[in-house]
């Protein structure tokens, strides 16, 4: 029987949640936030790091320097119309996004979203395991496979939905201990 299919799927959940987090801010500053952000360059909408240069010069600032310098002002107004809470600083040549210091309170709320985003995860790796059992129980009902071994694939389906649940606890868990000790 053949489980790659429904470990692809749990591990795409995995590089999901994965890709998530690393959008978190956490107080250092981390290009990734900037990932969703489009800027409209020429009427396309076009991702910032294809219209400038993104470096991370302090670990708390992140300097966005376009191509060209006709794009600033749009770049700069995508990134006050996004949800990142940071206000840009446009000097003309450059924008620069500074990185406050974070409080408990902030941190608190960022691990609260951290485990939310946790749960979601898990909730879809439950959905795949549901998924692959309920196509296992189809073909015991067309007679492709016996009683024992539907037993053995929901056995070895729930063996996996276990260690990928707990691989996403044990990123969950780094995470915490990363925004806690900033």
């Amino acid at each position: 029987m053949d489980y790659t299919r429904i470990e692809e799927r749990m591990n795409k959940t995995i590089s999901v949640f994965e890709e998530n987090l690393s959008e978190v801010r956490a107080g250092r500053a981390n290009p990734a936030i900037l990932n969703k952000i489009s800027v409209e360059y020429y009427g396309t909408p076009t991702p910032i790091n294809q219209v400038a240069g993104i470096s991370v010069p302090e670990a708390r600032l992140i300097v966005i320097q376009p191509w060209d310098k006709s794009v600033l002002k749009e770049i700069e107004k995508a990134i006050l119309a996004s949800d990142i809470g940071i206000n840009p600083n446009n000097d003309g040549n450059v924008i620069r996004l500074n990185f406050p210091e974070l409080n408990e309170e902030r941190r608190k709320e960022i691990v609260k979203d951290i485990r939310k985003m946790a749960e979601e995860a898990k909730v879809a790796v439950r959905a795949v395991r549901r998924d692959g059992i309920d196509e296992f129980k189809k073909m015991q009902k067309e007679s492709e496979i016996t009683e024992d071994d539907l037993k053995q694939a929901e056995e070895k389906i729930q063996k996996l939905t276990d260690q990928f649940v707990e691989k996403i606890d044990k990123i969950l868990e780094a995470k915490e201990k990363e925004v806690m000790t900033l």
